[in-house]
């Protein structure tokens, strides 16, 4: 985080995930390390503005994606501890990594400040008024530790 701008870069994602049976473990890494992605999206860019009912961003211009460059790599772990209800004992995995992410990375952002922000995304406008103690941005709720 960078403490004159606001703004928070993830280094580094670690995920590690009971998936019951892993019947294809190769499928399974892409669909942690994209749900981690998406999740990671939710924490610091993605924001639906919506205005007097007028929803604000109407595309991928003003409703921003994490790209390539935003996303580090990613270091998945599969674990097969306990067998799921689901086909050979395997479980699902396609919504599981998304869930975390955004509190991880946010509890990341309290452990090295101090300051725990609890709204998303994490802006650099968000970030700055918590560090500075300044009065909260709009629709921000957040409290210096």
């Amino acid at each position: 985080m960078d403490e004159e701008t606001g703004v928070v870069r993830v280094t580094r994602l670690a995920a590690v995930h009971d998936v019951g049976r892993a019947i294809n473990p190769l499928s399974i890494e892409g669909q942690v390390a994209g749900g981690v992605t998406q999740g990671m999206g939710f924490a610091l860019t993605e924001w639906l503005r919506v205005q007097d009912g007028q929803v604000l961003t109407t595309n991928l211009m003003t409703y921003l994606l994490p790209t390539a460059p935003d996303v580090p790599r990613v270091e998945v772990s599969v674990l097969e501890e306990f067998p799921g209800a689901g086909p050979f004992g395997a479980k699902g995995v396609g919504e599981q990594p998304v869930i975390p992410t955004a509190a991880a990375i946010a509890n990341a952002l309290a452990n090295a400040t101090g300051v725990q922000l609890r709204d998303l995304p994490l802006t650099a406008e968000r970030v700055l008024a918590a560090l500075r103690g300044r009065e909260k941005p709009a629709g921000s709720k957040a409290t210096a530790s």
